[in-house]
This record gives structure tokens, C-alpha cells and sequence, in this order.
């Protein structure tokens, strides 16, 4: 059974037509409903008297902590897949309304059976967004570890610590200045994954020919045209340079593990995450979300002195595999198979882990800022036990303030998973939702659970801790990232574009009329000597379109070329970001563009050099 709940100033249902066999007969009216509590239930197979009574008494706890009473139960058939056949679920769903009225609720119900108009507002506190996954144990495809159920359950505090050290509570801090906090707050505390809108780089990401749905494939699972590829390439050389600069030794783990592997069963129940499941010679295989355990099986069978410490082991996976739920995918935002840069590090003790963090922690405001994502584009949670921040609140605090901004924490009283800290990036896209970018962890099980050890100055083994840092977090992610800032900055009236070293396309020649054409091409063969992407637009279209296309794409410098320019080496050069027309010389345009990739990786344009010769992706 899935809830997606809302507390709304107002709900507006009207039914429009019959969509299935099982229908609630219903007036074809309109009906508004004022400060009212919209739960969309989708019920699924398998759910049972126990997921009702279950769910009651999550929406009752729930409602008592906002100080509501009234719901709107609105059949809802989108947050799964494996819906209960229509008589089970119309059942299943008049029994949650009985038990939601003998609870003391004020009970409003909306027709199962129609496709409905709906038009809501959603109040603005942190609580006013919540979703819930209710499964009797029986119950769900695959394997659930223990650690994905207790996340649910576990009882969360929620402050927000400033970078002078104040620890204020959520629900009195002021939030004023700090939007993007108190969209990150509202959407952790909501604990609510599901999808109720399409994202702006959704559409961004098909039109530029970026990336796309791959039907063929399960669901979040992308293709990646040759633009796409260029830039998702681009960026996972640049991470990994940086992580190699830091001292990450690459290397490469397998994709697959055995299931009942002693060290890995153990570890899948202690990270929250669904996983893929195969078989082969009668044994099941899981598919690796994270590079953690090849590289700690690695780890294993290392010789490692004290004098060697902290070891940096690193691997970009391409891909790591999470079967997060399907109402969750969208876009390059949640995937079910992305690309993981994964950098962990055995430190001797605790002392140095955090020392190392610290590092780590640099390395990855610089590489966000690099790519082209600045602090005022993503926000900073950190999540830790008690007992751990009672005892390092120096360190703690100092993450803050090298931050510069608030951040939010969650604390717990007790520690369940393997880290005693996490801290994250997160971005908030134009639905003011979040996503988590760079992230790093200190891991006080893995080193035992795994065998791992190192000698130290006595010649005893002991147990190093480790951090799991990805300094960017999924590169389709980072992606996502960069797309919904320029339509963010399109809504402001700016010109949206990718950093120029990422544009697949960095300069485009628009020859005036054929004749131009052979000079247009040699142009861009002098520009790709001096690590320029370059092409030319040859097709048989008017100028006036072809620049308009180059806005279309993005292209940050485009040049129409003709005979002053070829008599004179000095060109009208179309600047994207200034939105305006410069007069530039051969020297200056290469300057000017070597200095947009200046410490950045280059690769050439994968595409026909003329346009008249590429195909469409669309």
C-alpha cells in the first residue's frame, strides 16, 4: 500500500470519465475541500487486513503531529506497478475509510474508478509533504535488506546547525534567507520520494539530445546519445582526475556478488537499498549499488603498514544498480543504473578519519565548482548519532563553517547503520526537491566485517575505519543538476547553457552562402588543434535559422562567416552567455575558449563536423 500524503489549504476534484470495469457510481460534479489532509492511496497485491491496520495507524500519528482530523481519500493508481486487481482494491480501500472513521477521523472520500480533475495547494511547513511504503512481510519483489525497513521506523531529530555552532531545532529556526534550506528540510523530513511532477530537465535533457528513456530496458535505465555521451564522459574524466590528484589509486571490481557471501549478506542488511537480483548455476548473484564491496573484498587481501595509511582506493562504476521504486524514477534525477565515482579511504582511527573528511570534504566543493555548481546551488545535511556529535562537536561544526551556509542535521539516538556521520550536497531543482550530490561516511563496521586490517607501530593488526566519498555524487545526477540551474536561469531571464567546456559543441561557423562552406571547415580544423570543438552548419537554411538553431543547442560562441571575415581574420563572434555580439580575432576566440577549459579534460567531437550530415536523436 502506498500513501502519498498532503496537508493542502484546498482540494478540487472533478470526475471526468469511467476508466475501468469497477466503478464507484459518484455525481459529476465538482467538489472543493478546505484545510484538508489529501492521502492518494495506491493499493497494491498482497495488502491485507495488517497493511491497513498499519497504514490507519501511521496517517493517525501522522495527523495528531499537524493537528488535522479531516482526510481525503483519493484512489490513486500511480505509485506502483503491481496494482491489486480492481474488486481486491476497491475492498481493500473501503476498509482503510471504515478504519480511518472508527480512528476519530473525519473521513471524505473521492470515487475509485474515474479519471478525475485535480487541482491542490499544498501548504508550506516541513511536515506538509509525506510518503509511506506499507508491505505485509511477505510481501515485494526482490531482496529488501532490514536496513531499508528500519530507515523507515527509525526516529529522527531534526535541527538545523549554523556555522557559529548553534544547534537550533527545525521548527524554530528562522529560514529566512535560506530558501534552499527549507526545501531540503521539508523534503528529508517528508521522507517522500515519489514523483507528482515532471522536473524542467526532463524536457531539457530529449531536446538537446542528451539522454532519453530507454523502452527496451527496465525502467531507469537511460540512453545517451553522442552529446550525452560527450558530456557524461567529460565529467567522469574530470572526477576522476581530480580524485586521482587527491591520491586515489584506480581500479576496477567486478559488477556482480554472491548473495550468500558471509561479508556481503551481512552488509546488504545494513545499507538501505533495493537490489537487483540473478541467477546463474543455481546461485544468486545481487548487482552492486555502490563500489563498496569490491573494493573492501580487495582491501582484504592487502599487505598495509600504519606508515601507508590513510590507503585512497578508487573506482568509477559504470554502473552501479539500485531498484529504487518505480513512482520514484524520473529523468536522470533516480535511476535504477547510474555511474558512481567511489573513492574510500582506511584511516588508522578516528583522529585521522576526520582529518582525512576534511580533506575530502574541499575536494568536493571544488570539484561541484568545477564542473560548474556553485554552493548557492545545493545545500548541506548531516546525519549522526548522538553521542558521536556530543563528542566532536568541533569537527562537526567545522564542516558547517567551511561550508559557509546552515545545514540541516539528523540526529538519532542510537546508532543502526555502519556510519557514525554522513554529510551530503544536495540540489534543489525547480519543484524545490532535493538530490543528494557529494557525500561522505564514516564507516566504524566494514573494516571488521570484511577482514580488512593494517599493521600498526607494534606490529598488531587492527581494524582501520573507512570513509565512502563519492566528491560529486552520480555523474547522470550531476547532469540533472547542471540542466535544471539553466532553466532556472532561463526563468530569470538569463540564457541557459551548459559550462562551455561541457558544451558538445563550443563554437559554431555559419557560412553565409556555400561558397564559404571549404573556409568554414578549415576554420574548425585550426580550432580542434587548439582543443576547440568545432562545426559547421552547411545545411541548405537560411542564416537567420541556423543562428537560431545554434541558440536552440546552446553553442556559447557562433561565428557567421563570409567575405570580410575571411579577408580580414576578424569575426562577429555571437557570445550565448553575455547575449551579445563581439568583435574578435582568430587569437582572441582561442584564448578566450582555452581559458573556459583551462584544467579541464578534452575529448573531439563525436558527431559529422557537418551539420548536414549528422542524424537526428529525437
Amino acid at each position: 500500500m502506498k500513501l502519498l500524503i498532503y496537508h493542502t489549504d484546498f482540494v478540487e476534484y472533478e470526475p471526468v470519465e469511467r476508466e475501468g470495469r469497477v466503478v464507484e457510481e459518484t455525481e459529476m460534479t465538482r467538489k472543493r475541500f478546505e484545510d484538508i489532509v489529501l492521502i492518494l492511496t495506491t493499493i497494491e497485491e498482497g495488502d491485507d487486513d495488517t497493511v491497513v491496520d498499519k497504514a490507519v495507524g501511521e496517517l493517525k500519528e501522522y495527523l495528531a503531529r499537524i493537528g488535522s482530523k479531516r482526510v481525503l481519500i483519493y484512489p490513486y493508481a500511480h505509485l506502483s506497478n503491481k496494482l491489486a486487481a480492481p474488486e481486491k482494491a476497491l475492498e481493500t480501500l473501503r476498509l482503510f475509510r471504515e478504519k480511518c472513521k472508527v480512528e476519530g477521523m473525519e473521513v471524505y472520500t473521492s470515487p475509485f474508478g474515474w479519471t478525475k480533475a485535480l487541482l491542490l495547494s499544498v501548504k508550506g511547513h516541513p511536515l506538509a509533504e509525506q510518503f509511506r511504503s506499507i508491505t505485509p512481510e511477505t510481501a515485494g519483489a526482490g531482496y529488501i535488506p532490514k536496513a531499508l525497513v528500519m530507515e523507515e521506523r527509525i526516529k529522527s531529530y531534526w535541527y538545523v546547525l549554523t556555522p557559529t555552532g548553534e544547534l537550533v531545532p527545525v521548527e524554530s529556526f528562522d529560514f529566512s534567507g535560506n530558501d534552499g534550506l527549507k526545501a531540503l528540510a521539508t523534503y528529508e523530513m517528508a521522507k517522500s520520494r515519489a514523483v507528482s511532477q515532471m522536473p524542467p530537465h526532463v524536457d531539457l535533457m530529449k531536446r538537446l539530445e542528451i539522454a532519453d528513456y530507454e523502452p527496451g530496458s527496465d525502467l531507469g535505465n537511460m540512453r545517451w546519445p553522442a552529446k550525452g555521451k560527450l558530456i557524461k564522459s567529460l565529467i567522469e574524466q574530470y572526477v576522476t582526475e581530480k580524485v586521482i590528484e587527491y591520491g586515489g589509486m584506480e581500479i576496477e571490481t567486478p559488477i556482480m556478488y554472491d548473495l550468500k557471501h558471509p561479508c556481503l549478506e551481512s552488509y546488504l542488511n545494513r545499507f538501505p537499498a533495493r537490489q537487483y537480483i540473478v541467477k546463474s548455476d543455481e546461485r544468486e548473484f545481487f548487482l552492486r549499488f555502490a563500489a563498496c564491496f569490491g573494493q573492501f573484498l580487495m582491501a582484504h587481501d592487502m599487505q598495509i603498514s600504519y606508515k601507508q595509511l590513510p590507503v585512497r582506493l578508487y573506482e568509477l562504476t559504470r554502473y552501479s544498480f539500485r531498484r529504487e521504486k518505480s513512482g520514484e524514477l524520473v529523468g536522470l534525477k533516480r535511476l535504477r543504473a547510474f555511474t558512481m565515482p567511489d573513492v574510500h579511504a582506511l584511516c588508522a582511527d578516528v583522529q585521522q578519519a576526520k582529518e582525512e573528511a576534511l580533506r575530502r570534504f574541499d575536494l568536493s566543493i571544488e570539484v561541484l565548482e568545477g564542473i560548474g555548481l556553485a554552493k548557492d546551488d545545493y545545500e548541506m545535511a548531516i546525519r549522526f548519532t548522538r553521542d558521536f556529535y556530543e563528542s566532536n562537536k568541533e569537527f562537526v561544526t567545522d564542516l558547517v563553517k567551511r561550508f559557509g551556509k546552515p545545514a540541516l542535521v539528523e540526529m538519532w539516538d542510537e546508532r543502526f547503520f555502519y556510519f557514525i556521520l554522513k554529510w551530503e550536497f544536495n540540489f534543489i531543482d525547480n519543484l524545490r526537491k532535493a538530490s543528494a550530490l557529494s557525500t561522505d561516511q564514516i564507516d566504524v563496521e566494514n573494516a571488521e566485517r570484511y577482514g580488512i586490517t593494517y599493521v600498526d607501530q607494534s606490529g598488531n593488526k587492527r581494524y582501520p575505519i573507512i570513509l565512502h566519498c563519492s566528491p560529486s555524487g552520480a555523474i547522470e545526477r550531476v547532469v540533472y543538476a547542471l540542466l535544471e540551474k539553466a532553466y532556472k536561469v532561463y526563468k530569470e531571464g538569463g540564457k541557459p547553457m551548459l559550462p562551455v567546456w561541457l558544451s558538445p559543441t563550443q563554437v559554431r561557423l555559419i557560412p553565409i552562402s556555400d561558397r564559404f562552406t571549404e573556409d568554414c571547415i578549415l576554420l574548425s580544423e585550426r580550432l580542434e588543434r587548439e582543443r576547440i570543438r568545432a562545426d559547421v552548419d552547411d545545411r541548405l537554411e537560411t542564416v537567420e535559422k541556423k543562428v537560431r538553431d545554434a541558440e536552440t543547442e546552446w553553442v556559447p560562441y557562433t561565428i557567421v562567416f563570409g567575405k570580410k571575415e575571411k579577408e580580414s581574420n576578424l569575426f562577429s563572434v555571437r557570445e550565448r552567455a553575455s547575449n551579445s555580439i563581439r568583435q574578435m580575432t582568430f587569437e582572441e576566440l582561442v584564448e578566450e575558449v582555452s581559458s573556459k577549459n583551462a584544467g579541464k579534460p578534452y575529448r573531439m567531437l563525436s558527431l559529422p563536423k557537418l551539420l548536414s550530415q549528422r542524424p537526428s536523436f529525437r
